[in-house]
């Protein structure tokens, strides 16, 4: 039987519900959503706030078997936890900051890998905000078209174009860790090229990931420079990093990745040590056949099995304390 996280909501790949709070110490992962649409940054509303909810729809139909790599079966080797959503409040957005930041502190805290699910970008600076409470100096991979970086929009400076001018502040979070990768589109500003620079983040457009000769490579290389003098590398993806042929519930935004390209790059950098993980910017409204909102489990399947290789790794090492990569 399906188990369900609210009314005929199921929870996410058939993960134990733990909303109560219970059975999330006999899990290795959990799951949250964050059911939140800000300020409106272009076009009309998206309905993003509902992508958590048809997210854990879509992912019933799915076991965790993936014949690709190494015929690996998620679900033999990590036991997931759907916590439920963060208690979001549509008409403060300060106080649904210091909610998500508060509610993904007692996740990190818990010691398992979490995965969220937005939501609108701007839930990416709480979330990293609260595991640099933890007392770790982190490194950020952001997969997504655009920036981000904005210092504000019409003076919401949490909007979703903003996130990483935020993140750029926190002394905890090293900028020159932080690579934005997949970056294209004439939906970016010269000053959001500007602006990473001068804070020292690195940027990889989709012409790099193009003309690389090999996506493995390419991930170890971006890998080994956000892992570079920190304790954490987190992982925060953007559905607009695709092509919008591949990612038709989400913004449009054409040379993007294909699904191969992303989650070859996802599956690389977590079988190298990822702490955590977003994804965000799913726009049911928009999605009919919630195309993007399927893709969703299988990115995150993909992220699973890596961290799976990162463990077994670590075990032949002789390190095997931890699910998550330090």
């Amino acid at each position: 039987m399906t188990k369900k996280i609210y009314g005929n909501t199921p929870c996410f790949l058939g993960a134990i519900n733990a909303s109560n709070g219970e059975g999330i110490e006999q899990s290795d992962v959990i799951i949250y959503g964050i059911p939140w649409e800000g300020a409106v940054t272009w076009g009309d509303y998206t309905g993003c706030e509902l992508g958590p909810k048809v997210m854990r729809i879509c992912s019933a139909r799915y076991s965790g078997y993936l014949p690709e790599i190494d015929h690996i079966d998620v679900f033999e080797h990590l036991k997931l936890a759907d916590m439920g959503d963060v208690d979001v409040v549509p008409a403060d957005v300060p106080k649904t900051m210091e909610r998500i930041e508060s509610f993904s502190k007692k996740v990190w805290e818990s010691g398992r890998f979490p995965v969220a699910l937005g939501g609108d970008h701007g839930v990416t600076y709480p979330i990293v905000k609260s595991l640099t409470k933890t007392g770790k100096k982190v490194g950020i991979i952001h997969l997504d078209a655009h920036y981000d970086n904005m210092p504000s929009h019409n003076g919401d400076e949490f909007a979703r174009s903003t996130p990483f001018a935020r993140l750029y502040e926190l002394d905890a979070v090293r900028n020159e860790s932080i690579i934005h990768t997949g970056i294209h589109g004439p939906r970016n500003k010269p000053e959001s090229g500007q602006f990473a620079k001068q804070a020292g983040a690195k940027t990889i457009t989709v012409r790099d990931i193009r003309e690389s000769s090999s996506l493995t490579e390419l991930a170890d290389r971006i890998y080994q420079e956000a892992s570079q003098d920190v304790d954490a590398v987190y992982l925060s993806i953007c559905s607009d990093v695709l092509d919008y042929a591949f990612n038709p519930g989400g913004p449009v935004d054409g040379n993007g990745l294909n699904s191969y390209e992303l989650l070859t790059l996802v599956y690389e950098f977590c079988k190298k040590g990822i702490i955590g993980m977003d994804f965000v910017e799913v726009y049911p409204q928009q999605d009919p056949n919630q195309f993007s909102a399927h893709l969703v489990s299988t990115v995150v399947l993909y992220a699973l099995a890596g961290t799976i290789k990162n463990r077994e790794q670590k075990n032949l090492n002789g390190n095997n304390k931890k699910l998550i990569a330090n």
